[in-house]
C-alpha cells in the first residue's frame, strides 16, 4: 500500500468553494465515497470483525513492510498502542505480508485518497476521495472491478459556492432491492417527462407485481429525501 496522502494547501482560484466539512476546495470538485466489499489484502479489516469500526486508518512504508494505524473498541485482534474514552488505537506492522490492497490500486492510478474506514457486518473497505471533476470515478470503479472487487458509489458531493446551498444524495440508504428498482425504473424512463414506461412495464420488468414496486419506490424516495433533509 502506497503512502497515504492527505490534500493540503489553498486553492488555485480566487473563488473558494466550501465542502460540507467547511474547508476550502477547488471549484468544480466532487467528494466521492466508495465501498468495496470484502476488500482483498485489507489488513484492518482482517481485524475488524463483530460489528465492529474501524476509522482514521492511515499508513505509512517502514523498511521491510507497511505500518497501518486505526481507531475502533476495544477488544480486536491486535495490540493497542493508546486507549481513551472507551476507544483504542492500534498499529499493524506486516512486515512480512504482500501487500495488495484496494488503497494501494488506487493511489496507483494517481488519485490521492482523503479518508479511509473500515466496516464490518458485511467487511467493507470505505474510501473518500477529493477529484477535480467527477469523470475519474469510473476509472477507479472499472480498475478496482478488474480485480474481482464488488464497488458501490455511496455517496457523491459536488463542491458548490460558499453562498449556495447544497443537496446531498447519500445512496448508502439504500437497500440493495430499492436500489435495483431506482436504477431499473431509471433507465425505462420512468422518471422522464413524459414517462416512457408506466409503473406496470416497470414492474414486468423486475419480476414483480405493481404494488410491490410502488412499496419499495416509495420507501427508497422516503430514505433518499430523509438524507436530503438530515443535511440540510
Amino acid at each position: 500500500m502506497a503512502t497515504s496522502s492527505r490534500p493540503e494547501g489553498g486553492v488555485e482560484d480566487d473563488r473558494e468553494l466550501s465542502r460540507a466539512d467547511g474547508t476550502a476546495t477547488v471549484p468544480g470538485g466532487v467528494r466521492a465515497r466508495l465501498a468495496i466489499s470484502d476488500p482483498p489484502g485489507c489488513a484492518v479489516a482482517d481485524r475488524v470483525t463483530d460489528g465492529a469500526t474501524a476509522t482514521d486508518v492511515t499508513w505509512v512504508d517502514a523498511d521491510g513492510g507497511t505500518v497501518e494505524q486505526f481507531r475502533s473498541r476495544p477488544g480486536l485482534e491486535a495490540d493497542p498502542i493508546f486507549v481513551a474514552d472507551e476507544e483504542c488505537v492500534y498499529r499493524l506492522e506486516d512486515a512480512d505480508r504482500s501487500r495488495d490492497c484496494p488503497c494501494e490500486w488506487i493511489e496507483s492510478l494517481g488519485y490521492p485518497i482523503a479518508d479511509v474506514s473500515v466496516r464490518s457486518q458485511p467487511s467493507q473497505l470505505v474510501v473518500t476521495l477529493l477529484l477535480p471533476s467527477p469523470e475519474p470515478i469510473a476509472e477507479i470503479v472499472e480498475a478496482l472491478e478488474s480485480r474481482q472487487a464488488t464497488v458501490r458509489l455511496e455517496c457523491l458531493v459536488r463542491s458548490i459556492p460558499a453562498d449556495e446551498e447544497s443537496i446531498v444524495v447519500d445512496a448508502g440508504r439504500l437497500t440493495d432491492r430499492q436500489r435495483e428498482v431506482l436504477e431499473v425504473a431509471h433507465r425505462m424512463g420512468y422518471f422522464s417527462y413524459p414517462r416512457q414506461s408506466d409503473a406496470a412495464t416497470v414492474a414486468e420488468e423486475l419480476g414483480i407485481v405493481r404494488s410491490t414496486f410502488a412499496e419499495h419506490l416509495a420507501a427508497a424516495q422516503r430514505r433518499l429525501l430523509e438524507g436530503v433533509f438530515e443535511e440540510r
